[in-house]
Parts: C-alpha cells; sequence; structure tokens
C-alpha cells in the first residue's frame, strides 16, 4: 500500500569499488527498491554520517572485506541512519503505515542505503520519528544514540558514578555525555579546544582539551572510561580507572588490515591479569531500542547536535568531513 506515486528509479549515491570518497563516490540513477515481506519502503529525508561509512568507502581496515565485500562494498549505496515518510510497506508488517514519520538504523545486508531517495529496512529497525525532532535530527542519531545507550547500559552506570568520555564531541561521545549525566552521572569529557564549550553545554562538569593537557596524567580516578578514539595506550588509560573500573573499547580505527582488532586482543589481556574490565561491546539496532532512545529524547535526556547536512549530490564530501575526525555532533545528508 502506497499514498504516493513511487517512481521507478531514483537518485542514490552508489560505488563499485573501494577508494577515497571522492574517488569512488557517484550520485546514480537506480531502481527503487522492491519490498519483501516485513519490509517498510522510505522517502528519506535525512540519513546520518557515521565513521562505518568511512570504513565503507575506502574498505579499510582490509579485514572488513571478508564480510562486505573483497572488491566492493555491499550494499552499494552508502548510508545506515535514515530519518524519513513510509510511502510503501509490505506483507506482515504491523505498527507502520505510509504517511508516518520514522527513524531508524539500517543492518548491512538487509538494507538498501539511505544516501538516496528512498530505502528500504526491515521494519523491526525502525521507530516512529521523536517529535521534538526535525528530521535532520532524527536522521542523525539512531546508529550513536542507540550505542551510547548500550555502552552506558554494559558499564552499569548509574547515580554518583565518575564517568571519562574520550571524543566527548563527536557523534557517540556528544549523546554519551548527555545519558551519563541523565544517569546522575559526574561526566568528564576530553575533547579539542574548539569544541569545550559544546561538551560543557552538554553537561559535562568538566572538560579536558587534549591540546593543552594530557588526561592520563590526571589525579581523577573513573569508574567508567568510554574510548570513542583509540588514541591513548591502553595501559595509560587503566592507570585512570577506580580498582574495579571499565574501559570499553569504541573505535573502528587501528591498522590497516586488522584494524581494532590488536588493540581489543591487548585489553582482553589486560582484564585478565589485572581487576579492569576492559573490552568492546556490540550493539544491533531494534525497535524495541529506539522506542526506548525515542523516550529519552522526548523527555530532553538526549538532543542530537547536527553541525552540517549536505545535499545528497555532496554526500562524498560529507564522509570526506567525518573521516576527518573533528565533527562537533553530526553531519547528516539529506534528500
Amino acid at each position: 500500500m502506497a499514498t504516493e506515486a513511487v517512481p521507478r528509479t531514483m537518485s542514490a549515491v552508489a560505488q563499485d569499488r573501494y577508494g577515497t570518497p571522492a574517488e569512488v563516490l557517484a550520485v546514480r540513477e537506480v531502481p527503487v527498491p522492491t519490498l519483501g515481506p516485513g519490509d517498510v519502503l522510505v522517502r528519506v529525508r535525512a540519513a546520518g554520517v557515521n565513521p562505518a561509512d568511512v570504513f565503507l568507502t575506502t574498505g579499510r581496515p582490509a579485514m572488513m572485506r571478508l564480510v562486505l565485500g573483497l572488491r566492493r562494498p555491499r550494499p552499494a549505496t552508502r548510508g545506515q541512519d535514515v530519518a524519513g515518510t513510509v510511502v510503501a510497506v509490505g506483507a506482515d508488517v504491523p505498527g507502520f503505515r505510509p504517511g508516518d514519520a520514522v527513524y531508524g538504523e539500517g543492518d548491512f545486508g538487509k538494507t538498501t542505503g539511505s544516501y538516496a531517495e528512498y530505502a528500504r529496512l526491515p521494519h523491526t529497525v525502525l521507530a516512529h520519528k521523536p517529535e521534538r525532532l526535525t528530521f535532520e535530527q532524527a536522521g542523525a542519531i539512531p546508529m550513536v544514540g542507540l550505542t551510547a545507550r548500550r555502552a552506558l547500559q554494559v558499564a552499569r552506570v548509574g547515580p554518583g558514578q565518575r564517568v571519562l568520555v574520550i571524543g566527548a564531541s563527536g557523534g557517540v561521545g556528544h549523546a554519551a555525555v548527555q545519558l551519563a549525566v541523565a544517569l546522575g552521572a559526574e561526566v568528564t569529557g576530553v575533547c579539542s579546544t574548539r569544541n569545550v564549550e559544546l561538551v560543557r553545554g552538554l553537561g559535562a562538569s568538566h572538560v579536558v582539551d587534549y591540546a593543552r593537557e594530557d588526561v592520563t596524567e590526571r589525579a581523577e580516578r573513573y569508574d567508567v572510561i568510554l574510548d570513542n578514539v583509540a588514541t591513548l595506550p591502553l595501559r595509560r588509560l587503566r592507570r585512570l580507572l577506580t580498582p574495579r573500573g571499565t574501559l570499553l573499547l569504541n573505535s573502528g580505527h587501528g591498522g590497516r588490515v586488522l584494524g581494532p582488532l590488536p588493540r581489543m586482543a591487548r585489553g582482553a589481556v589486560l582484564s585478565l591479569v589485572g581487576p579492569h574490565t576492559i573490552r568492546p561491546f556490540t550493539m544491533s539496532p531494534t525497535t524495541a531500542d529506539l522506542v526506548v532512545l525515542t523516550g529519552l529524547i522526548e523527555s530532553g535526556a538526549l538532543t542530537p547536535v547536527v553541525e552540517r547536512a549536505y545535499p545528497l549530490a555532496e554526500a562524498a564530501a560529507a564522509i570526506e568531513h567525518v573521516a576527518g575526525g573533528h565533527v562537533a555532533g553530526k553531519v547528516v545528508v539529506v534528500a
């Protein structure tokens, strides 16, 4: 069922090989996705840009190609986060109908990519868009909001705990600061000079400008450290933990071949020989999790920051911007 005429083709940002965004991404006319049972077709209004999109475009670290495609990634269209309007639903789709404003995060291999005019997603990774957010804000928040919430769940963050967020002005970081504050934690954020006031405005009690101070030399100790950057040695970060503290690893950066795997392995070894917990964590998007995220957004506990919106034709520039590593909040692509 559809409320508007859906064309046969659409504009989408696609690639047929790995490389830099400027080299391999182009807007093409491609068929509009067809629906199967359980699928929803969304007219895309905005789609967040995440580090995962950088890795998919460049094919680095190389180990990703074993899962995503040796010569080119699948699907060919970039983008996972999405916010837009339902235009059609497949069989066996409860809770959504054409005209609904929705947001969510696609899963590799099950969606068609959101840097496009239309995207196909399973209904199980969508939720109704929070009313207090614009489409641009809603498109920015699914992956980072769900990841930040999962990190705080894994670490069991609660009132009175001291939480250190490294990369506090980035996508996951700026969401984690807000959610940790809402849980009653005392938050310290680490960021660049130009983002100090942003992080303070998110609710952080203390802000460390890494250009002026080495956070690992501070006397404070933290119950939880969320490392979104992976530039500081694990042994130095471990010294910042309380005796039973937790260090969460949330970065895909690392070597050209294995990426973050060696760092994760070192963390596992250090956890075995010491009192601290050092671990990565995983998150899979579900409607139930998005509904919880919506409640946090509607309550005012979480408000996404959108630094800039790029038109679909400039998606390559948007990904290049995120690859630079100094985004304040999120970047989105609007269709």
